[in-house]
Formats: structure tokens, sequence, C-alpha cells
């Protein structure tokens, strides 16, 4: 008798030993997944329709995501010219116009030359580039960026609040303010 009673205070022991252990493991666990989400990606999505301007018919959707301090953008069109045609943010959220020059210039809060995204001489936070429009009028563009971002407290980046516009022309780089670019096709505010 004296034997069982020895193996079954031993028994409850190691299943005390074995339950504090599985609950350290557990509270270890939960940490680790605790921090392992604080460092998981943030991600924010903005989606919206372009509407045609300068009786042009064109039309798209342009996405905008933000993963951590970087920004994609997809944009799909339809309806243009077949060629290149310029595309930029500019500085207000108002479409109202029917030529769409209601959203102002080119978003540059900077204050630098109009030019090529990136080259030396400077470049509007705006002047996103030019996409070319195949045979049935279809164009689509990727760009990405760490100099934009989706509502943050930096009005250098924030590009909630502005427009993205799509040009009947080409975007030359030099011709200042505007790139040569010609009217605005197609346009929508950014809001969020």
């Amino acid at each position: 008798m004296r034997y069982l009673k020895i193996v079954l205070v031993g028994l409850i022991l190691i299943g005390s030993y074995n339950c504090k252990e599985a609950k350290k493991e557990a509270s270890e666990a939960a940490e680790e997944m605790e921090e392992t989400m604080e460092e998981a990606v943030e991600v924010e999505m903005i989606s919206f329709k372009m509407e045609p301007k300068s009786e042009s018919g064109v039309t798209g959707e342009v996405t905008f995501v933000q993963e951590n301090d970087k920004i994609s953008m997809v944009g799909t069109f339809s309806g243009l010219t077949p060629g290149v045609h310029a595309i930029h943010i500019h500085e207000k959220a108002d479409c109202s116009a029917a030529d769409g020059t209601s959203t102002g210039g080119h978003w540059n809060p900077t204050a630098e030359p109009h030019g090529q995204w990136g080259q030396e001489g400077g470049f509007h936070r705006g002047d996103i580039g030019n996409l070319t429009a195949d045979a049935n009028g279809n164009a689509r563009i990727e760009f990405s960026t760490d100099l934009w971002c989706l509502g943050c407290d930096d009005e250098n980046k924030n590009i909630v609040g502005k427009a993205v516009i799509v040009h009947q022309g080409t975007d030359d780089f030099t011709t200042q303010p505007t790139g040569g670019a010609g009217a605005r096709v197609s346009c929508t505010g950014i809001i969020k």
C-alpha cells in the first residue's frame, strides 16, 4: 500500500509539473504570436473609378495599395486614343469641371520643377509619367513608391484628397509646369 501511495504522489507531482510546463509553453507561444502580429504587414487599399472629361469617353479604375511604407498603384483604362498618354496626381480631389481643371495643377508639395520621376533636376510628387494605349484604346500602368502614403500626417507624402488625371497627350518631362501633356481626358478624386 505504501508503494502505491508513493507512486500516486509521484504521478501527481509529474502531472503538476507537466501542467506548469504546459502553461509556461502556452504563455510563451502566446507572447511569440503577439510579437509576430505586431510585426505583421500593415496593408491599406483604396480603389476608384475614373470618369471621362473633355468629352473623351475615357474610363478606368485605379487602385492604391499601401504596404507598410510603400504604395503600389495599378491603373487600367479604356476609351483612349491609341498611343502615349500622361498620367499625374493633381492637387485637388475635385473633378467637377467638364475639362477636369477643377483639380488644379500637378501635386507638388516639395516645390520641385516638373520632370521625370527619379531623375536629376527634380520632379513633382504627382509626376507619374506616361502609359501607352493599345490599338483598342486600352492601357495599364503599374507604379510603386515610398514617397506617397494613404492618410499619413506628412503632407509631402499624403495623396488622400488629391486627384488622378489622364491627359490627352504625352508628358515630355521638360515643359514647365505640365510636361505639355494637353487636355485632361479622365479624372477621379482620391477620397478615403
